[in-house]
């Protein structure tokens, strides 16, 4: 049944304090959801399919958001494919499986635009999976999110599950990963260009040409969206989510130079890996479900840079608070 996801469902929110996961939560604590499940890495290690198959035995949740995923940028993907595929792998194959055996009213699984082709026609549509080769930097962690679509597919047509998948485009904002080289482009950008004001450096050396075009969203827009299809939408087609607009990573690089109010020059090392040319998604089919996104880009960017220096200073405090007890 549609909407039938009410506010004292048993929720389990797989990967609660990740980027997405995170955003799930607010949202879902915004809309007065209240009986949700979380378990830290610590808790659960859903790596582990025995203590996954005793978790899901144990809480029965009838609603399963699948946010837990193995992320990061072109650095990590290119060195770690090893663990992006098996991790990302053994992670939704355990928590599908389990959703399944435990009866889950509905599974949410989110994927990521890196499932499409390389050289795709843009904007890309949801049947351009599989429709040609995959970008190299990132091919294992988007074979194991294909093979989670896969997964839920396959379950629903065979067991008559209700599980849907999504497909969000490129994501920044609060709990996203700001190491300078396990993180994705806007969040790295932050931290390489708030660095360089703070160290009053003169230019910033960007990787890549600065050519890309790429969309980017908002991750409590992304969670809205999810929160509001596991409401209302059933059916085994993917849907994107995304803004239908993009920039180039040079125009990227000047907005948040902008936010940070660094005057530095940006400058661009082409030795280095492009990615993908181009990345802008068709998002016709959630449109037609009355569904966009709220949050622009410059906006979006000031929230997220505001939480980055909130962060930074309770680092600071924590240092500070643990150097005065050493002494």
């Amino acid at each position: 049944m549609l909407g039938d996801m009410d506010k004292q469902s048993k929720i389990y929110v797989a990967g609660h304090r990740g980027l997405v996961g995170s955003a799930i939560i607010r949202e879902l604590e915004c809309q007065g959801y209240r009986n949700l499940i979380k378990r830290t890495r610590e808790e659960l290690d859903l790596l582990n399919t025995n203590k996954v198959n005793k978790f899901f035995l144990e809480e029965k949740p009838e609603y399963v958001f699948l946010a837990a995923a193995r992320v990061g940028g072109i650095y990590a993907n290119s060195t770690l494919p090893a663990e992006f595929i098996f991790e990302n792998l053994q992670i939704q194959t355990n928590i599908i499986h389990n959703s399944y055996l435990s009866k889950v009213k509905k599974l949410l699984f989110l994927g990521s635009s890196c499932i499409y082709p390389k050289h795709c026609t843009q904007p890309i549509k949801e049947e351009y999976l599989l429709s040609g080769q995959l970008e190299l930097t990132n091919e294992p962690y988007a074979i194991a999110k294909i093979a989670g679509i896969k997964m839920c597919q396959g379950y629903n047509r065979q067991y008559g599950t209700n599980y849907i998948c999504v497909m969000p485009t490129n994501l920044y904002g609060i709990n996203d990963n700001f190491h300078p080289e396990n993180s994705h482009v806007i969040p790295g950008l932050i931290n390489k260009i708030h660095n360089a004001k703070v160290n009053n450096s003169s230019a910033v050396v960007i990787w890549g040409t600065g050519k890309p075009r790429r969309e980017f969203l908002f991750v409590d827009d992304l969670a809205n969206a999810c929160v509001y299809l596991m409401q209302t939408y059933t059916g085994s087609d993917v849907i994107n989510i995304g803004t239908g607009n993009d920039i180039t990573i040079n125009v990227l690089a000047k907005v948040v130079c902008k936010v940070i109010s660094y005057d530095g020059e940006i400058k661009f090392d082409p030795s280095k890996p492009d990615g993908t040319p181009r990345k802008l998604l068709d998002i016709t089919k959630i449109k037609n479900l009355e569904w966009e996104a709220k949050t622009d880009l410059f906006t979006g960017l000031k929230i997220t840079y505001k939480w980055y220096l909130e962060r930074l200073e309770k680092e600071f405090l924590v240092s500070d608070l643990v150097c005065k007890i050493r002494k």
